[in-house]
């Protein structure tokens, strides 16, 4: 389902986030270089990782 929405131009993103059933979609659907920034982001705003611990952007 997740490569038929990419396939039509559609996003695995949802109103709740990506969760871990669409990790490999996120990959498939972003670049390296935004999944860096996620990262990032992820990074500066939890040093410490603890919110969301374990998935996608820990």
């Amino acid at each position: 389902m997740i490569a038929d929405a990419l396939a039509l131009g559609g996003t695995v993103t949802g109103e709740h986030g990506v969760g871990l059933l669409k990790r490999d979609g996120l990959t498939a659907e972003l670049s390296a270089e935004v999944l860096a920034m996620h990262r990032a982001v992820k990074a500066a705003l939890d040093p410490a990782h603890l919110l969301n611990p374990g998935k996608v952007f820990s």
